[in-house]
């Protein structure tokens, strides 16, 4: 279809798609460049900064075509972080971060691809097809970032060994667990309260036709119990982690102390095989080398694939495990504190599946599915618990157990 033809609706129709695009390609910069200046790996960072400037550009095209076609210059309406700065971007950490934007390229190409068949512009269509292109690059680049193995990209300039160095000892400060990790704490003890306790709540409630002194009986006692289960679980796991890491700090230092040249190899490998050119890489390890304990942390670091201070804390894990438990626990157990028989079971279920609903949509923060999918999920699930265990109880009432 030729250009003159883009007339009245068809016209707006497709500046208004253009506009789309160029939101989402200013969008994807902001996201791109936050999440590099927030980035403790320095290749991987330098990996988003191209990206972003990728991203830069197509909106330049974007722009320019619409310009072109008559239409106003487009406004950026989105956050200055882009995405990056969203709840479930923070809460999830890079590379759920890293993981939701792979997805939002593959959405990306496929939009574009409709768009090569409904626009009717070869001015745009030609756009498309670079852009298509790009897009499909990025999607491998992200795919690469989230599995650990990728090298910086073809034409962008040189990483100074130096500057490297000093963002990697940066890193030391900036390896703290992240804001995912309690969220995702909370989430999963929330959960495991709310199920265990709604099912023996239902299965009670089942064997005495809802007598609440049986229930809260019941239900309390189960709330005590998983809240200390949870809460003694999390702090063994996080005082294990912490013996194990120490342990292997202990047998890193040997190793360094008995072929330290084998040491600094295995570091300069470990940087190669991430993308520095193995010039820089010999370079970077000779200036934390000079440091022996930096030079233990780093390889360790390198090795283990955390740090001292991103583990847990044996007492924090332990009371957010504790509370976030009880606090799921307590929910179907709150109506029969107020009400007795058929109507308490009924509230109890109701609440029980709100909450069920609210916590798998919570869930949406730490993990890259749809809020509804996930909350509908946890409603079945809650469901089917509540309707098995109600049904058992029944029947062991029957029975006079």
């Amino acid at each position: 279809m030729a250009n003159e033809s883009l007339t009245g609706a068809r016209l707006k129709k497709v500046l208004a798609a253009l506009e789309e695009n160029w939101q989402a390609e200013v969008e994807a910069y902001h996201t791109y460049m936050a999440l590099a200046d927030r980035d403790s790996d320095p290749v991987r960072a330098q990996v988003l900064r191209h990206l972003a400037n990728a991203e830069w550009e197509h909106a330049a095209l974007w722009q320019g075509r619409i310009v072109e076609l008559g239409g106003a210059e487009p406004v950026y309406r989105g956050s200055p972080g882009g995405e990056a700065d969203s709840l479930a971007n923070r809460a999830g950490g890079v590379r759920m971060a890293l993981r939701r934007l792979e997805i939002e390229e593959s959405r990306h190409i496929a939009t574009y691809g409709e768009q090569l068949k409904a626009l009717g512009d070869e001015g745009s269509i030609a756009i498309l097809d670079h852009v298509i292109e790009d897009e499909k690059d990025h999607y491998h680049e992200l795919g690469s970032l989230l599995r650990g193995h990728y090298t910086a990209p073809a034409g962008a300039p040189k990483i100074d060994a130096k500057a490297v160095l000093d963002e990697l000892l940066a890193k030391r400060n900036k390896g703290r667990k992240q804001p995912g990790a309690w969220i995702g704490d909370a989430i999963y003890g929330v959960n495991d309260g709310l199920g265990a306790i709604f099912g023996i709540v239902s299965g009670v409630s089942g064997a005495t036709a809802g007598d609440s002194k049986y229930v809260l009986l019941a239900g309390i006692s189960g709330m005590v119990a998983s809240a200390l289960s949870m809460g003694s679980g999390a702090y063994l796991a996080a005082k294990s982690e912490r013996e194990i890491y120490d342990a292997e700090i202990a047998r890193e230092r040997e190793a360094i102390q008995m072929n330290t040249p084998e040491a600094r190899e295995l570091l300069s490998l470990y940087y190669q095989v991430k993308g520095l050119p193995e010039e820089d890489a010999h370079k970077m390890v000779n200036h934390i080398a000079s440091d022996p304990e930096q030079f233990l942390r780093v390889l360790a670091s390198e090795r283990l694939g955390t740090s001292e201070d991103a583990l847990s804390n044996p007492l924090v894990s332990a009371s957010s495990g504790a509370l976030s438990t009880a606090i799921g626990a307590l929910i179907p157990v709150i109506p029969f504190f107020f009400l007795q028989g058929v109507p308490a079971v009924v509230a109890a279920a109701i609440v029980s599946l709100i909450a069920h609903f609210a916590v798998g949509a919570a869930k949406s923060l730490i993990t890259v599915r749809s809020w509804w999918s996930s909350g509908m999920e946890m409603t079945v699930v809650g469901a089917v618990e509540g309707a098995v265990t109600y049904g058992i109880g029944i029947l062991l009432g029957k029975g006079g157990m």
